[in-house]
């Protein structure tokens, strides 16, 4: 018997597709699973949230007329006070995440660094992970620095065949607004990491395929070298081993019928971009399963994932929400009229999260964990409110971390926390030998277990 491929190998089908192997404990080899090493995925909101559905207590609360500066300091008299205690109950806004209550923490009262004299909502997403000290960076108007996901992935992502993974789910192509809003992983200060938007293109990067066309999909192509492999896996692995590929499965067949649709889309004659009408829950999920996947296969380790463009006013398609497409952005800035269509926009946000926490809870690795108990799947927004466009008192929920994290807690930090404390604690957590980053003032010691 030949002897079983490293769990790095992959299968190489005939045409040139390739397939990364699951872990799977029947394959030998000297390298160890990564059941120590804690992944990381941002899971980035934009345009914040409204606060009444999303904080508790706020169910009845009113956003004071005013310029920012009174609004900001009205809602920091709410809460000036630490407080660490059950999360026992969810608001609207969360109730998506109810399977998953004692999975994850709710963080408020940080703050997230804000350089005066340049574009707000192109700060809170360029800036996002990366929160560097006002005027501290030369030549630039953002304090944007190497951003977290790559800090981490220097630790923990140098064995994995892809360091980071982008993932931005925004299918416009009407490009009106620079860079900086559209993007919250950057190498350093200018110097973007550009993200994939097509799931399509996404696939290909992570299952790679030679040049030639061919007729078949990738599952298929690598299913004739993966039958003889099959053969020698135990019980438990050939059952693994059918579901990894009953998901990329599943992942094609999604993307076929996007495929269709957009085909189908471009024969129409409409105003707005035909992709920005398919349908928004169906396109995120997607793009969702194919970083499950990358995650479960051991592609990498780090992720962000944006979940829209900050500012964009481009209609998009919220199926089962909205008759027509919706600019979230215009909304945000009509908050008193559409108050219910924006809790809506904010809950659907919210499923598609509680969407890939829940896949990412449902696969067993080894020692018994689920991808989630060994991932840090943060949802976060560079905003507090969109419509006051607030930095403070940021919507920040953890999930995951399994034994590392205190979790089903609701921990309200002291006003004028920095978002950086956060960062800094999840770069210790990944194993990070940091005692400082970006404008941080400490770690987060009531999130670690």
């Amino acid at each position: 018997m030949n002897p079983l491929p490293s769990r790095r190998t992959v299968l190489r089908g005939l045409g040139g597709a390739t397939l990364a192997l699951p872990w799977l404990e029947s394959v030998s080899g000297t390298e160890q699973p990564n059941k120590r090493v804690l992944r990381m995925v941002q899971f980035y909101v934009p345009i914040g949230v409204v606060r009444r559905g999303f904080f508790p207590g706020e169910a009845d609360h009113v956003i004071p007329k005013g310029n920012l500066g009174n609004v900001m300091a009205s809602l920091g008299e709410q809460n000036p006070n630490f407080s660490d205690r059950s999360l026992d109950e969810l608001t609207p806004t969360m109730e998506p995440l109810a399977t998953l209550q004692d999975k994850i923490t709710l963080i408020t009262g940080m703050d997230r660094t804000f350089q005066a004299g340049t574009d707000v909502h192109a700060q809170c997403a360029s800036c996002y992970l990366s929160s560097a000290r006002p005027y501290e960076i030369e030549g630039t108007a953002w304090p944007l620095d190497r951003t977290l996901d790559h800090l981490v992935a220097d630790q923990i992502g140098t064995n994995t065949p892809f360091k980071t993974l982008e993932f931005s789910c925004n299918s416009h192509r009407d490009n009106k607004e620079s860079i900086y809003f559209d993007n919250i992983s950057w190498y350093g200060t200018g110097h973007l990491a550009p993200s994939i938007r097509d799931p399509q293109k996404m696939y290909r990067r992570l299952f790679s395929t030679s040049n030639s066309e061919s007729q078949q999909d990738i599952t298929s192509l690598a299913l004739a070298d993966a039958n003889e492999l099959k053969r020698d896996l135990s019980y438990h692995d050939q059952a693994r081993f059918e579901e990894y590929f009953e998901s990329i499965r599943t992942i094609e067949m999604q993307i076929a019928k996007l495929d269709r649709l957009r085909a189908n889309l471009n024969q129409v004659e409409m105003e707005e971009p035909t992709e920005s009408h398919l349908p928004r829950g169906e396109y995120i999920r997607l793009m969702g399963d194919l970083l499950v996947v990358a995650l479960q296969s051991g592609l990498t380790n780090v992720a962000t994932f944006m979940v829209g463009p900050e500012r964009w006013d481009t209609p998009y398609l919220y199926e089962s929400l909205f008759d027509k497409p919706r600019s979230h952005h215009q909304m945000s800035h009509n908050q008193t009229k559409m108050i219910d269509d924006l809790l809506r926009v904010d809950r659907f946000h919210m499923e598609q999260f509680a969407y890939i926490a829940n896949r990412l809870a449902t696969i067993t690795m080894p020692g018994g964990d689920s991808l989630l108990d060994e991932t840090l799947l943060t949802y976060g927004s560079g905003l507090g409110d969109g419509s006051t466009h607030q930095y403070n008192d940021l919507p920040i929920i953890v999930a995951g971390g399994g034994q590392r994290m205190r979790l089903k807690r609701h921990i309200n930090l002291p006003e004028g926390t920095p978002l950086a404390n956060l960062w800094l604690t999840q770069a210790q957590l990944c194993g990070l030998p940091m005692n400082q980053f970006a404008d941080s003032t400490g770690s987060i010691s009531q999130l670690i277990a």
